[in-house]
Formats: structure tokens, sequence, C-alpha cells
């Protein structure tokens, strides 16, 4: 029999705390476990992988796009998932740029059409999404925050492609590319990073993130 002043045997070992209603403080966002890091490596590798195969497809196409080659930006949002992605999923500040730099990294090593480059912009396209997580301090990661993230992915990628390819094009093949990479990235990295989490989330396979404990957006 309990002590009516003692812990049930179940109960011991649990962290009690004198907030209101006795919540449990939970652990600083900012605390990387190992899962997190092995998962967000998972997530740069797979899509590593899958960049290699995308780099090919956009070069074997690209004569299709001779007449208008902005119009071919719409492929572009699939390089750009692997930063919003490990966002949403992992939550921890530094995931989108650890697996956009990782993803890129990959590719090259495979045998990117651009080298080495790819990982100059892994590393910006990684960082542009990780700052619209953490304007909202890392708290916000629903569809509209998916949404702006792969925005700002986007335009960094159309600026990057400029500087280094197209600045002979004229203002309207920019405002074009801008327009159509930015669209891309929304749909793909953002709406579908979004998505894919929620139905991975769904399975119980993120059970081990708060992504797949809470099951809703927020």
């Amino acid at each position: 029999m309990t002590h009516p002043h003692e812990p049930d045997i179940a109960d011991r070992g649990r962290p009690t705390s004198n907030l209101p209603g006795d919540q449990v403080p939970t652990a600083a966002p900012t605390t990387w476990r190992t899962v997190d890091i092995v998962v967000t490596a998972v997530i740069a590798v797979a899509f590593g992988v899958v960049f290699w195969a995308w780099n090919h497809l956009w070069t074997a196409t690209g004569p299709a796009f001779t007449a208008f080659p902005p119009g071919q930006a719409f492929m572009y949002g699939i390089w750009l998932v692997p930063g919003v992605l490990a966002a949403l999923v992992i939550r921890k500040p530094g995931a989108a740029v650890f697996a956009s730099v990782l993803a890129a990294a990959v590719s090259a090593l495979l045998g990117a059409t651009w080298g080495v480059q790819v990982v100059w912009y892994g590393l910006l396209q990684g960082l542009a999404p990780e700052m619209v997580f953490l304007a909202t301090r890392y708290r916000r990661f629903g569809l509209p925050v998916a949404l702006i993230a792969a925005a700002a992915a986007g335009l960094t990628a159309a600026s990057l492609d400029w500087f280094y390819y197209y600045r002979p094009w004229t203002t309207g093949w920019l405002v074009t590319y801008y327009a159509v990479l930015t669209a891309s990235s929304v749909v793909i990295a953002g709406f579908g990073s979004w998505a894919l989490t929620r139905s991975l989330a769904g399975t119980g396979a993120l059970d081990a993130f708060p992504s797949g404990r809470e099951r809703r957006p927020v």
C-alpha cells in the first residue's frame, strides 16, 4: 500500500515541476540527439542520390527548352527539398543547412555535372529556409512557414543561377525564371515536404520527433 504522500512506484523517477499544472519542462530545442543526426543524414543521402539522377534528367531535357530556357525551371524544386523537409521533421536549429549541404556533397561525389560548386549551392539553399524557421524561433512548422521557407530557397537558387550563368539574359527571361523556379520550389519543396512529413507522421514513423507526436499543423 502506498502512503498518501508518497508517489506510486510507477511514478517514481519521473521529473517533477513547480510549474502551473505540474507541467514538466521539455528539453531545449537546440539539443541534438543521435537519432536527429542519423535521420537528417539519411534524408540528405537519399536526396543526394535523387539529385544525381535529377542532374542527368535536367541535362537530357535541356534541348527541349532551347527556345525558352526559363521554362525548364519548373523542374528545379526537387533540389530544394532536403533543407525544408529536414527542418520540418527534425525541428532543430541547423537541420536545413545540414541536410542541404550533405545532399549536395553526395551529389558532387556521385559526379554532379556542376562539380563541387553544388556544395556552395547546397549551403546557401539550406541557409535560406533555415533563416525562415529561425525567424519563428523554431516554433512554427505548419504549411505557411514551409511555403515561405521553400520560396526563400527558390529565390536564393535563382539568384545564384543569375550570378553564375544567366546575367546575359533579358529581363523578361530572368523574371520568368525567378517566377517559375520559385513556384516550383513552393509546390515541390514546400507543399511536398509538408505533405510528406504529415504522411510519415500518420504512420508512426516519426514518433521519435515532435513532428510525429504532434499529428497536426502548427
